[in-house]
């Protein structure tokens, strides 16, 4: 090793970016912020930047979170998602970026710091439709979270980290719904949740209503994620009894 010289190899950087999800007005959206410097000075894009020489990937995404959007409080959810190298995806040298995707409880809000000029919740289909412009190549990091996010909620008990606090089989339903773009009939999602072991909890009491019929039961979720078998299906297949 005494021959190697790191000045013989060209400049190279590493970055994390993070899509975050949350739920309002029953709309899956995104945290984004408007960067406040070059490249792409005013365009929309994913909180992320430089990983420090001395930090892990994690501390990182936490940290540049927190400095772009003013939230401090844990994720519910937070993984790794996958890394993104294409030589030309960062004008100003050659970056390589570790993208995580995380989930944050419905009753987030989001608010610019020091590192953005703005940040802003933005539903996720004005993203995947090209309504909203991202820089770099945050677009296709966002479309893969969303496919990562709708195959978790198949296999496991993830949807319950969109809460905090107690909610009803239909908010749960509800869920669903809003990631997978999809309805699902009413009675048969509740037989499935309830077959699985340990995932709804019981609390005793029921939902306050205005409407007639009796009040809706409430749950609170057991913490951690357990698998769902058999898994719920997006889309329509045998009903496994």
């Amino acid at each position: 090793m005494d021959d190697y010289d790191p000045h013989g190899f060209p400049p190279f950087a590493v970055t994390v970016d993070m899509v975050v999800f949350t739920i309002r007005r029953s709309r899956l959206q995104i945290v984004l912020i408007r960067r406040g410097a070059a490249p792409f000075e005013g365009a929309w894009a994913l909180p992320g930047g430089f990983v420090r020489v001395d930090e892990d990937l994690e501390d990182a995404a936490r940290r540049e979170l927190a400095e772009e959007t003013g939230i401090t409080t844990a994720p519910s959810f937070l993984t790794q998602l996958r890394t993104y190298g294409s030589p030309d995806r960062d004008p100003r040298m050659r970056v390589v970026s570790v993208a995580w995707w995380a989930i944050m409880p419905i009753s987030t809000h989001p608010v610019a710091g020091s590192d953005a000029a703005s940040t802003e919740l933005i539903d996720v289909d004005d993203v995947t439709a090209g309504r909203i412009e991202l820089a770099f190549d945050h677009r296709l990091i966002v479309s893969d979270a969303l496919e990562a996010l709708g195959d978790r909620l198949e296999t496991t008990t993830l949807a319950t980290s969109f809460w905090t606090e107690e909610f009803r089989i239909s908010d749960l339903r509800r869920i669903y719904e809003t990631v997978w773009g999809v309805e699902l009939e009413p009675g048969n999602f509740q037989r499935k949740v309830r077959r699985v072991p340990g995932w709804l909890q019981p609390t005793g009491r029921r939902a306050p209503t205005t409407e007639g019929g009796r009040p809706a039961e409430l749950f609170r979720a057991e913490p951690g994620l357990r698998p769902l078998t058999p898994p719920l299906r997006r889309r329509p297949g045998p009903d496994p009894r």
